[in-house]
């Protein structure tokens, strides 16, 4: 996946404010099934947040965080508290729920 401009993460993260997080990372950490249910999550929603409940450090946040990312191909759209959100694209365009837009969407003269 290409990287995100940052009006496209802000689309992003306008679709994800209302979501609740559908996978909880536990004391265990990254593990295969965590794994599994998060590239389970991403292939039916595309656009998804993570909560992690027994890690509270900063730096092991930022480990796990890049791990998942790697192993999932998934873009960060952004990280707040002891959440973040992650977005992936279906692989087939057609089946496609969320449109990203290309160009920023200017606001109308006041």
């Amino acid at each position: 996946m290409t990287e995100l401009k940052g009006f496209q993460k802000q689309y992003l993260k306008g679709l994800a404010h209302h979501m609740k997080p559908v996978v909880i990372i536990g004391q265990h950490g990254v593990t295969p099934p965590l794994l599994a249910s998060i590239e389970e999550a991403l292939h039916a929603h595309e656009l998804i947040k993570v909560r992690f409940n027994d890690f509270k450090e900063k730096e092991s946040k930022d480990a796990l965080c890049l791990e998942i990312i790697e192993k999932s191909k998934a873009v960060l759209v952004g990280s707040i508290g002891h959440t973040i959100t992650l977005y992936r694209p279906c692989r087939i365009t057609e089946k496609r729920k969320i449109r990203i837009p290309k160009n920023p969407v200017k606001a109308p003269p006041a």
